[in-house]
């Protein structure tokens, strides 16, 4: 079981997606009991995710959540539960570009990336990538060095400065009036590290990157989904009392 601090509490959860509430497998039946009683017991759940919101969306309905949607890495806010209307944060017309200069310099580089770059807005997703530092150092030593190279371990995300979970949680939190320090938030990677730094809680489920687990607040003793569920169990017995 996950120790939770006794001296906090929490409004919401923001839950990581890949590596985190699933991966390939799926997801944990049981955890979509655990987050509906949460959000029944007055927890709200939000999920921010490098996905795009058309990948986000329908795992939102499944949950039965109440939450809002931060997409592409936090490019991208979507709250139409309270009225908000979808914001675009950044302009992915750069990363895809620098994503076609790359795959001038590296061989078997795919500029294209991932399918569901089709949706993508503010952001591009490269995957397949051996070696990801590679990418990292061939964008610093370019026109592009402007441009952040984040692997997530399902994806390498080119994005651009300031465009990161942290900067789409602001918006989104202030849309509904969500002090961040009353939020605690789950993921694995290094892309969550600014949500880490935000909120008030940030647990990791993975202790694969060393600058993720330096960025938590804990650890949890099970990694990925079963991580998760372990947080997401010890947290509805607190809502409970």
């Amino acid at each position: 079981m996950v120790e939770l601090p006794d001296d906090l509490e929490w409004d919401m959860i923001v839950l990581d997606i890949d590596g985190t509430l699933l991966d390939r497998d799926g997801i944990i039946p049981e955890m979509i009991h655990v987050v509906r009683e949460l959000e029944k017991n007055g927890m709200v759940v939000s999920l921010a995710s490098g996905r795009t919101l058309p990948n986000i969306t329908p795992i939102h309905q499944s949950l039965c959540i109440s939450g809002f949607i931060v997409g592409e890495n936090g490019g991208m806010v979507w709250d139409s539960a309270k009225g908000h209307p979808i914001r675009a944060l950044a302009d992915g017309s750069r990363p895809k570009e620098a994503a076609k200069w790359l795959g001038t310099q590296i061989e078997g580089l795919n500029p294209e990336g991932i399918e569901s770059n089709r949706w993508r807005e503010t952001e591009w997703c490269l995957t397949e990538i051996e070696d990801w530092e590679e990418v990292r150092d061939a964008i610093e030593s370019s026109e592009w060095s402007d441009i952040s190279v984040i692997p997530t371990g399902f994806a390498v995300h080119l994005t651009i400065p300031g465009h990161d979970k942290a900067s789409g949680l602001r918006v989104a939190f202030e849309q509904r009036g969500i002090d961040p320090k009353r939020v605690i938030a789950c993921g694995d990677a290094p892309n969550d590290i600014p949500m880490f730094d935000l909120v008030g809680f940030g647990v990791s489920v993975s202790s694969h990157y060393e600058n993720v687990v330096r960025a938590a607040d804990v650890v949890t003793d099970a990694h990925g989904k079963e991580g998760s569920l372990e947080l997401l169990e010890a947290l509805l017995e607190r809502v409970r009392g």
